[in-house]
């Protein structure tokens, strides 16, 4: 505790002459002080919190086997215990960091201490004399919910190749037609919390001029449905009647500048993953024991590691990416900001979360993009037993008025054979489905806007379930062995509608529809035809908090399939927030 202290303040600059410490007693600085102190508390004991739920976890009443994919790994290794404790830590951290915005929103709406003018005027140069990462950091919050008056609350559009971004963001998650990566776009200039208060370090300062930033987030929900024990197949809240840390996200990235057609530019992208997602994002071989052996309900994840290197002179620009990037294209994305809702559709939830090869992106104009790949298979890691090697081609048009545009890509090309193997003595596998999924996207208006998506997987000799953890069944999330072999041809395949609508300038309206068959289980664990449907509201605080309420009813039509196969409907509202740092 006490390195983490003096690493944050410096002793001498904590203690007044006579030795006392000086704690602010009252204002935000008081309410900050107390605050701050009752969080590292927190942090210190995160771990001992986290090692007294495993015995309620282990008398969990167990349920069915675990729908949806997953590849299936040996047991822990020395790399993935550390990671696992890190991690942990980790999510303390950033927990001090997501302290900040609830204590400014308290602090920038209490009444201000009258102070005489000369002693602002001393405490101004004690502050400049004194620029803790810790003040900068609070500073950065108290800009973003009381910005000063007369600053501009939007900059100027940069240049840019590509065709004008069809909508706004804020409040869309994004306001380009969804590709990745993409050229000719500028590079994003926002700088978070995080970012802002390390420019007054010389490693701050170092990253500016070097182009490279640091942010992320924490996400947080709350759901209640008619189920006792679990959401499943829905994804993401999948624990009813729970508040669950979602996703806790650090990134750090370089953006290629693919604007200018003057040199070769690189970028890279490092996102760090903790939270009860990660079990989406698993590939075999990244850190996957976690989830494949163990079941656990929290994780971590580095879900992309990659880096980029951009060339103009090929065609209208070239992105050469190499390392472990999110599967393209959906209308949906992992990545709770990225998102136009909390949930996600099924036909998602079971497609390839990641991949990890090379790809090539060429921009041949601005309206058409090409794309290709060779990779490891779905959610593999090309050292796991399992990989296979995987072809991906793609290709991205928009229509020149910049209403309309259309994305296919054949997402896997391989034998589409289930790969059975063992690990430790235990069937196991890899669940080897190809599949094809194409987004078309229309702008309406300036405020409303539809996207629909279909998809088409196929598999030969596929298992039950896709593949199946290793580790002990939990109530919430199913587990098991590998699940019975389907012999012959598996398919699933479904249709999805998103359709928004911008209400104010920071909040819209989202409605989700979708239809997905699985006849013989392939993908759920459960044969049938679903049907979901959802509508939420996104509002957006500022740039840094967003709230997601959201309300939905998911219905299988052929068996019971949700709360552990003992229910045909699902009934679920809840609400998510995002923190940005």
């Amino acid at each position: 505790m006490e390195g983490d202290v003096v690493f944050l303040i410096k002793p001498s600059e904590l203690l007044k002459d006579n030795g006392v410490l000086p704690v602010p007693s009252r204002g935000p600085e008081g309410a900050f002080f107390f605050a701050s102190v009752l969080v590292v508390i927190g942090t210190a004991s995160e771990h001992h919190e986290a090692r007294s739920h495993e015995p309620l976890l282990k008398c969990l009443k167990p349920g069915v086997q675990r729908p949806g994919s997953g590849p299936v790994s040996a047991g822990w290794t020395h790399r993935e215990k550390i990671m696992k404790h890190l991690g942990r830590w980790a999510a303390g951290a950033i927990g001090i960091i997501c302290a900040v915005p609830a204590l400014t929103w308290a602090a920038t709406a209490a009444s201000p201490e009258t102070v005489s003018p000369e002693r602002a005027s001393a405490e101004s140069v004690q502050s400049e004399e004194r620029p803790w990462f810790v003040r900068r950091l609070f500073n950065a919050y108290v800009e973003e919910f009381s910005p000063s008056p007369g600053v501009a609350s939007a900059e100027p559009e940069p240049v840019r190749r590509a065709l004008p971004a069809p909508w706004d963001s804020p409040p869309y998650p994004g306001g380009e037609y969804q590709g990745s990566p993409l050229i000719g776009v500028p590079v994003g200039t926002k700088e978070y919390p995080l970012m802002k208060a390390l420019a007054g370090m010389s490693l701050g300062e170092w990253m500016r001029d070097n182009r490279i930033k640091t942010y992320g987030w924490v996400n947080g929900s709350y759901n209640w449905s008619n189920s006792n024990n679990s959401n499943q197949p829905s994804s993401y809240w999948i624990i009813p009647k729970s508040v669950v840390l979602e996703q806790a996200v650090l990134r750090v990235e370089r953006e290629a500048d693919t604007v200018q057609t003057d040199h070769v530019d690189w970028g890279f992208r490092f996102s760090n993953l903790y939270g009860s997602n990660y079990r989406y994002m698993t590939s075999g071989g990244w850190f996957s024991n976690q989830l494949l052996k163990g079941n656990q309900r929290y994780g971590y994840d580095p879900t992309e590691v990659y880096s980029d290197v951009y060339v103009p002179w090929i065609a209208q620009g070239l992105i050469l990416r190499i390392g472990r990037w999110v599967a393209t294209p959906d209308i949906e994305i992992q990545f709770a900001p990225d998102n136009y809702m909390a949930t996600h559709s099924l036909q998602f939830t079971f497609d390839t979360y990641t991949q990890t090869g090379a790809m090539a992106t060429v921009m041949l104009d601005k309206q058409w993009t090409v794309q290709g790949a060779v990779h490891a298979g779905t959610d593999m890691a090309p050292w796991y037993k399992g990989a296979t090697p995987t072809g991906m081609v793609g290709v991205r048009w928009v229509s020149l008025d910049n209403n309309d545009s259309a994305y296919v890509v054949l997402n896997n090309v391989n034998t589409a054979k289930f790969r059975h193997f063992d690990v430790n003595g235990q069937p196991a596998g890899h669940d080897n489905f190809n599949y094809v999924v194409g987004t078309w996207q229309r702008r309406f208006t300036k405020e409303i806007h539809s996207k629909l998506a279909g998809i088409y997987m196929w598999q030969r000799d596929a298992v039950l379930g896709g593949t199946p953890i290793i580790g002990p069944v939990q109530s919430f999330a199913g587990g098991g062995a590998r699940g019975a072999i389907l012999p012959g041809l598996s398919q699933t395949y479904g249709i999805l509608n998103y359709t928004m609508v911008q209400v104010a300038p920071r909040d819209f309206v989202t409605v989700r529809n979708e239809w997905w068959r699985d006849d013989r289980g392939m993908r759920s664990g459960i044969a049938g035809h679903y049907s979901t449907h959802a509508i939420g509201l996104t509002h957006q605080f500022n740039d840094i908090v967003m709230i997601r309420p959201e309300a939905g009813f998911y219905r299988c039509y052929t068996r019971p399939a949700f709360d552990q196969a003992t229910e045909k409907n699902l009934y679920m509202v809840g609400a998510d927030m995002i923190v940005r740092f």
